[in-house]
């Protein structure tokens, strides 16, 4: 069988970090076992970073846009443009499946790979299920979940608990040649700061207030590309290895070479340190559609994984929570124990399997 007789499923998981990187987990079992993929990404600046990670997967650019309720006509332009695009698209590579990721960008290659006849699924990492794929759901043969607790959120007749896809080297990093990789001293702490591609700010200002009273512990703070400046200026006088970074390739050797995380709740992001086992100090984002981030942190911390605080602590507050948690080493252990539970290390596999049983 050619390359171009294989059958073809297309993933869209554009839009965040969160959305691409399980997708691109699911597209590689998919390969794996003898299909085509192609991946359906937007035009912003972190789903074209992410792109260049996976150079040897099929990339599709398209328009999309988050719903805006005081911006409806943006969204609607910017939809009737995606919709065009992978129809013209699909016409001349018709997928057997569509997978949506979560976000609107996966409203058009789900609909109009749906006229088109192919199986429609979606798979939902938050706990808290989000607009998009609570709307596309009606068009759906199946739904996955990465929390239990989404499961109630669609009424849909296959709806399948798997857990949310990650990347296997994050479970295969080892600490000291994580360490020694990214140029940080194997006996001091190191503290691993994710904002997340869409609410870094608010982490990157309360944390660089943070860790000027934590002089003896080293940081790697992920900023985000607009406070990048600024974190590096806020760093540039700590007496302990700090590295700032916009992007990092190297995140299976970030979380295996932490002491302590402090991230938002996104769900990609909490799966994948669940996968790492690096307990979490985690910072919901106040914005988030419906509080899904709230929702994703409250299922960590009620198994005794991680911390919630809120985004206006005060630094000193935040200060004596790490310090605390730094100098319990039973806690810490404890802490990675419990988020570890969370991991479903075939989650990638459960997903491909079951697509491919039913096309």
């Amino acid at each position: 069988m050619t390359a171009q007789r294989k059958p073809l499923v297309s993933i869209a998981c554009g839009g965040t970090g969160g959305h691409f990187f399980p997708g691109v987990a699911i597209a590689r079992e998919l390969v794996n076992r003898g299909v085509r993929t192609s991946l359906w990404i937007s035009s912003k600046k972190i789903d074209q970073q992410a792109a260049q990670t996976v150079p040897d997967l099929e990339c599709h650019e398209l328009t999309a846009v988050g719903f805006e309720s005081f911006r409806p006509w943006k969204f609607l332009f910017a939809m009737r443009s995606a919709m065009r695009s992978v129809y013209s698209h699909m016409l001349q590579d018709c997928p057997r499946a569509v997978l949506g990721m979560g976000g609107f960008t996966t409203a058009a290659p789900v609909l109009q790979g749906k006229k088109l006849g192919a199986l429609t699924f979606l798979h939902e990492s938050n706990a808290k299920a989000g607009r998009a794929n609570r709307l596309l759901s009606r068009w759906a043969d199946e739904v996955f979940v990465g929390f239990s607790q989404a499961t109630g959120y669609f009424d849909v007749k296959s709806t399948l608990d798997v857990g949310t896809p990650v990347r296997q080297s994050f479970r295969c990093a080892e600490y000291h040649s994580s360490r020694q990789v990214l140029g940080f001293e194997m006996d001091k702490p190191l503290i691993l700061v994710l904002g997340g591609s869409q609410g870094a700010r608010g982490v990157n200002n309360l944390l660089m207030k943070t860790m000027h009273r934590l002089p003896e512990v080293q940081v790697l703070h992920l900023s985000g590309a607009n406070d990048l400046d600024d974190v590096h200026k806020s760093y540039a006088c700590r007496k302990y290895p700090s590295q700032v970074h916009a992007f990092l390739r190297e995140m299976p050797e970030a979380m295996a070479a932490a002491t302590l995380a402090v991230t938002r709740a996104g769900a990609s992001s909490l799966a994948e340190l669940a996968a790492a086992g690096v307990p979490s100090i985690m910072v919901p984002l106040p914005g988030s559609a419906d509080k899904h981030q709230l929702a994703n942190a409250r299922a960590v911390a009620e198994i005794g994984g991680g911390i919630i605080v809120e985004e206006k602590m005060s630094s000193g507050q935040l200060g004596s929570i790490i310090s605390t948690l730094l100098n319990d080493k039973a806690k810490l252990n404890m802490m990675s124990k419990n988020i570890r539970k969370l991991d479903r290390p075939d989650a990638a596999k459960e997903i491909a399997a079951r697509i491919l049983e039913r096309m």
